[in-house]
């Protein structure tokens, strides 16, 4: 068995480890090891944006989990897609960049996590941040994580803002800035037309420029190593080979909202009780381990169109689609250069709110399923999705085995005002669906033509609701008895392991986790380097 010795182990290479990564190895005395399980995602597969957005549907640098059968689904198992490569499910989500809205932040403070309250956060997203369009006081101009515009010159981006005004819904160009609330087209994380994913703004830069750190793929962490409470090590397989890597400072889990917690379980970090049934010797009890599993329910309206600005399956489609791949090989514009989800939006269902309780994303395709039902012809896509879902699930282990699947059971609707919260969003999507233009654009509602009544709209959200791909939560940030980590990120009753990913979640934010994953990460590091400053 290899036994080897660096600064810091990076268990995982999804957004949050990829940035806590590469910004510990800006110091120049310290040696910071990354361990995925998947491979490099430096293809041309994953950094053209289309092409990625197409293979959601397959185990290609996928995990491709389920969940367990969902009641609030009527029994249905849900679909959950996690990228396993360099740059995590960055490499295979839309590349929708959105922060959430500050009073999400507010109350990740308000809940005792001191340093986490927006105005505390917001310099670090600024940091990440390397926006084409947006300056000061809300953005970045100069972090490694390209911002840019889409680039499709698709002209069903102006119908979406015509359709927007038409149905009295006020308009966003930046839903970053002071406010969140209103209508328009996404700012996505792409440089010249390419996915620029959590790895090429983190790993890439500092894997050439320094040699502090070291990138191991192919390879899946099977245990964190303790002595005592002390996190030491992790013991990993690659290649056929069972490998040991020590650490000297500290072990940084950050292998996402449901593999962090499967892992800690399978370390012996979890409830006692639970660990004991399956046979594992207990190193720690933490019984929030796996708990509070939040994420956020969508229901998708599907329309069948004869515009080939749409995707679709179609002989003038495919004609169309090898005209823009060769445009994107010449230009890196165009079609292949769509995140899929182009325009959307964040509304309220009652106007006294705060802040919008849901998200929309128009799709330039008619998605059925995910993807894997697929249709003849052309056609598009509006998802709409519940931010703040009070329905809370938890992930239990299948087994002790580290390659096995764990039971993911968000408990999608199980609540009953998320279901009502959900009617109210599907009718302020129809009211955009049914407007003039929209209603010139589509030959067929696919998916709600015969939806009318309030139950009938119960009954369809209940069929065919799913995640829109946003778990978090599981290994919780806070103070109380199912919290996991400390306001340092530092595992509670443990001492040199933090966790730096989305399960660190207090809450779900309202919008896309891709960017506050890598805030985090910023965050994390530099409370990493004073730590390590002050020994």
């Amino acid at each position: 068995m290899a036994t080897i010795t660096c600064d810091y182990i990076v268990i995982g290479g999804g957004s949050g480890a990829c940035a806590v990564a590469g910004r510990l190895s800006e110091q120049s005395d310290v040696h910071v090891t990354v361990l995925e399980a998947g491979g490099k995602g430096d293809s041309m597969v994953v950094k053209t944006p289309m092409g990625c957005v197409a293979m959601l549907p397959t185990k290609l640098n996928n995990w491709a989990f389920e969940t367990i059968p969902q009641p609030g689904l009527n029994g249905r198992r849900g679909y959950q897609p996690r990228g396993k490569m360099l740059g995590g499910s960055s490499g295979l989500n839309a590349m929708v960049y959105v922060r959430g809205h500050r009073s999400d932040y507010d109350h990740w403070a308000a809940l005792g996590n001191a340093g986490w309250s927006y105005d505390e956060v917001l310099p670090y997203f600024i940091r990440s941040e390397n926006n084409t369009q947006f300056g000061a006081p809300y953005h970045g101009q100069n972090g490694p994580l390209h911002v840019d515009n889409l680039v499709t010159d698709n002209p069903i981006q102006q119908l979406f803002l015509q359709g927007a005004e038409q149905a009295g819904f006020k308009l966003n160009g930046d839903f970053n800035g002071a406010e969140q609330e209103g209508l328009g087209v996404y700012q996505v994380t792409q440089y010249l037309g390419e996915r620029w994913s959590a790895a090429r703004a983190y790993l890439q830069p500092y894997q050439v420029e320094q040699r502090q750190l070291q990138i191991e793929t192919d390879c899946l962490v099977t245990r964190i190593l303790f002595e005592g409470k002390r996190a030491i090590g992790v013991e990993y397989t690659q290649g056929g080979q069972q490998k040991t890597l020590l650490a000297r400072c500290e072990v940084i889990l950050a292998a996402g909202a449901l593999q962090s917690p499967q892992l800690l379980m399978l370390s012996g970090v979890g409830d006692a009780v639970a660990l004991q049934a399956m046979g594992i010797p207990v190193v720690h009890h933490l019984p929030g381990v796996g708990q509070n599993l939040q994420d956020h329910p969508d229901f998708v309206f599907k329309y069948r169109a004869k515009s080939l600005d749409l995707l679709g399956v179609s002989a003038a489609g495919s004609l169309r689609v090898g005209r823009e791949i060769w445009r994107y090989h010449k230009q890196r514009r165009g079609m292949l250069s769509s995140n899929g989800a182009e325009c959307g939006g964040f509304l309220k269902t009652d106007s006294s709110l705060s802040a919008p309780d849901i998200q929309l994303h128009l799709v330039m395709a008619m998605l059925d399923d995910h993807a894997r039902k697929l249709h003849l012809g052309h056609g598009f896509s509006c998802h709409v999705c519940l931010l703040r879902p009070k329905s809370v699930g938890e992930l239990r282990l299948a087994d002790t085995k580290p390659t096995s699947a764990p039971l993911i059971n968000p408990r999608f609707l199980e609540h009953e005002d998320d279901l009502e919260t959900l009617v109210k969003g599907f009718k302020l999507t129809r009211q955009l669906m049914d407007t003039p233009v929209f209603k010139a654009l589509r030959t067929e509602d696919f998916e709600t033509a015969n939806v009318h009544t309030d139950d009938d709209i119960r009954a369809k959200l209940r069929d065919k609701c799913d995640t829109i791909y946003h778990p978090v939560g599981t290994c919780k940030m806070g103070q109380d008895a199912m919290a996991v980590v400390n306001a340092q990120l530092q595992v509670h009753g443990l001492e040199r392991l933090r966790i730096v990913d989305a399960s660190i979640m207090p809450n779900l934010i309202g919008g896309n986790t891709n960017a506050p994953t890598m805030m985090i990460g910023e965050k994390a590091a530099d409370m990493i380097k004073a730590d390590r400053a002050s020994l």
